[in-house]
């Protein structure tokens, strides 16, 4: 097969594999911060997680607000995306390695999704402070739990929140030096294997 060819089925199952986890992710972590049920966003990830998510529910329950059976998911989904990828790239099938990747891919990617969710939030609060969009809601009923603990060592001064600024940074430091990329470079994850890293 050619390199571009290789390069095309790689990219391909990169992209619609990282989409298709984003939202389950994203399902765990709505969960997680209790979102609207009936908001429309809602309930369309539910809906297009709920085949995959619906029969492995069956035997895991709920731990604390832990969807087990969605997490379970997103653990072999992106496990899934690794051995396709590393398999493409002429490496193992599958090695107990990709375990840890896929865990560490995982944690990434909720950085990635709370820190866009956040910038977000941010650009809409200047642009339409008042707003009712079902994706706004969201948003911000998404991120509210991990900003709630810096609202109270900063609390809102003259309408502006600068609790954000410690979120932000909080979300960098565990991404960028504490946490996620020394545990990357230490577990040698490929450069551009995993969405996120």
């Amino acid at each position: 097969m050619g390199t571009n060819l290789l390069n095309a089925l790689i990219f391909i199952t990169q992209t619609i594999g990282g989409l298709y986890l984003m939202f389950v992710l994203m399902r765990l972590l709505m969960q997680i911060s209790r979102v609207d049920y009936y908001n429309p966003i809602s309930q369309g990830i539910i809906k297009l997680t709920d085949p995959l998510c619906a029969p492995i529910r069956r035997f895991l329950p709920f731990l604390w607000r832990i969807d087990t059976a969605t997490l379970l998911l997103a653990i072999i989904l992106q496990l899934i995306i690794i051995c396709l990828v590393m398999k493409l790239s002429g490496g193992l099938v599958f090695d107990l390695i990709y375990v840890a990747w896929a865990l560490v891919g995982l944690s990434a990617l909720a950085c990635d999704i709370y820190f866009f969710a956040l910038l977000i939030s941010v650009v809409v609060s200047w642009l339409a402070p008042h707003s009712n969009h079902p994706a706004i809601v969201l948003i911000n009923e998404l991120t509210n739990p991990i900003c709630e603990p810096a609202r109270k060592i900063i609390p809102p001064l003259g309408g502006l929140d600068f609790s954000i600024i410690i979120v932000f940074m909080a979300i960098t430091l565990i991404d960028q030096y504490l946490l996620i990329k020394p545990l990357a470079v230490s577990l040698g994850i490929p450069r551009g294997l995993i969405l996120g890293l």
